[in-house]
């Protein structure tokens, strides 16, 4: 059994992590070309659309996502039809609601941003969100079921598409048309979508059989990871949205630059969160608080390993590394990218609290940390915008978050007596345990062994 779960753990954190990197990478090179072909106002036009729209995403994976893996997870197989008909119906419904909200609110925020193209972008876009809806549908069966190769292949088409086509407007020198953007995201989707249910087609043969009840019970697991999201995405993105709402779309776009950098924070992070969250849901059951304990601070100790020699390469060089990707022109990046990763290292620590008080059952209290926040931050940020620029938005986040970093331990040290202490021994363990274990029978390795 051991060394059933220790291939789970090889094999689907090196499939996620390949993943995480993968979107990274695409991303980071959409942006690449991106940055150096548009205005700063359009591209701060780009940052706030892809900002919004991710909200809406959110709303929507926060409500079901975590309440269908869990209860997929835990039932047994005759319950699954209800179960997946209900959460489906749900999707539905969910993305019809945005939708119109979407549409509802496009021409005021393109007011609010100064960006009349925004309008045609934020309609054009319920497309983008129709498909993704399905596509993530399809992706969170897979997760309940400890799959994650479709995932992979479709994330990887979806990313690859979009990117593709950036670069070949760059390299051909075709003019990019935010509007085009847009559909092509579009395209991407939809191509996506088709691979998955390819892939996935034997998992939905159940009959629809959507139940109020089942429905009722996802909701209720799901409304506080639904609050978590959305102020998660809400205190991760406010900072821009404000930029641009007190300054300029231009000082929108010189933080996200700093941002972008900032994403390697996610590759293992991300990655380490999946595979933690059906886990941690399974060991709880199972072994009791003692077991989670131990996986939350194992897990955080392992990123910690793996994000500060990073970061401390990104600490020594800015300057450098910010040239070499956005290029001279924003040079009003480098202060925000010092301050914004000392806000990395407290990431890990946040992003598997959420993970681990989830799968315990008790979302609740996540969702009113990140409220707190999420509020914390938009009032920061609003004071030190005014007072400081740019710059102001950085001290912001920051101070937001050290503040919930005390608090979430204070929580784990109650609930499971979490050791913070722990996670720095973890990540100091972490080099010489990597080595002995697939470093060193490797490089000595007998050929018989």
């Amino acid at each position: 059994m051991k060394e059933k779960n220790d291939s789970y753990w090889l094999k689907s954190g090196v499939l996620i992590l390949i993943q995480n990197l993968s979107s990274v990478l695409f991303g980071f090179g959409g942006f690449y070309f991106m940055v150096r072909v548009l205005d700063k106002h359009s591209f701060g036009a780009w940052i706030l659309f892809t900002s919004t729209t991710t909200i809406f995403e959110m709303i929507r994976s926060g409500l079901i996502q975590n309440a269908l893996i869990k209860f997929l997870s835990f039932s047994e197989k005759e319950e699954h039809p209800a179960i997946l008909s209900s959460s489906f119906l749900m999707n539905g419904l969910l993305t019809l609601l945005c939708m119109v909200v979407n549409m509802s609110l496009a021409g005021y925020l393109s007011r609010l941003w100064h960006s009349p193209e925004l309008f045609s972008m934020f309609l054009a876009s319920n497309l983008v969100y129709l498909f993704s809806g399905l596509l993530s549908q399809f992706h969170w069966i897979e997760q309940a079921n400890f799959r994650f190769k479709g995932i992979f292949i479709t994330n990887f088409i979806r990313q690859g598409l979009f990117f593709v086509y950036i670069a070949v407007s760059y390299f051909l020198r075709w003019p990019m048309n935010l509007l085009h953007m847009v559909f092509m995201q579009a395209v991407s989707a939809a191509v996506a979508t088709g691979v998955e249910y390819l892939l996935i087609r034997k998992i939905l043969t159940f009959p629809f059989k959507p139940k109020w009840e089942e429905m009722k019970r996802l909701f209720a697991y799901g409304k506080f990871a639904f609050g978590t999201s959305i102020s998660s995405i809400l205190s991760s993105t406010i900072d821009q949205m404000m930029l641009g709402a007190l300054l300029s779309t231009a000082a929108s776009a010189s933080f996200n630059v700093a941002v972008r950098i900032m994403n390697l924070v996610d590759i293992p992070t991300n990655a380490i969160a999946m595979i933690v969250f059906p886990q941690s849901a399974r060991r709880m059951a199972t072994d009791g608080t003692e077991a989670i304990k131990y996986l939350y601070e194992k897990s955080v100790g392992v990123l910690l390993a793996i994000l500060l020699p990073c970061l401390l390469i990104l600490y020594v060089f800015p300057t450098q590394i910010v040239h070499i990707i956005a290029g001279d022109g924003y040079n009003d990046t480098i202060p925000i990218v010092k301050i914004i990763i000392f806000y990395c290292i407290l990431v890990p620590f946040g992003r598997q609290f959420g993970t681990i008080l989830d799968s315990i059952g008790k979302p609740k209290l996540t969702f009113l940390l990140v409220l707190f926040t999420a509020i914390l931050n938009l009032s920061l940020n609003y004071l030190l915008i005014h007072k400081y620029g740019a710059i102001g938005a950085a001290y912001a986040t920051l101070t937001s978050n050290l503040i919930a970093f005390i608090i979430a331990q204070t929580i784990l040290k109650k609930l499971l007596n979490v050791n913070t202490l722990n996670t720095f021994r973890h990540a100091v363990a972490f080099y010489p345990e990597f080595y002995n274990k697939y470093v060193k029978p490797r490089l000595f390795k007998t050929p018989h062994g």
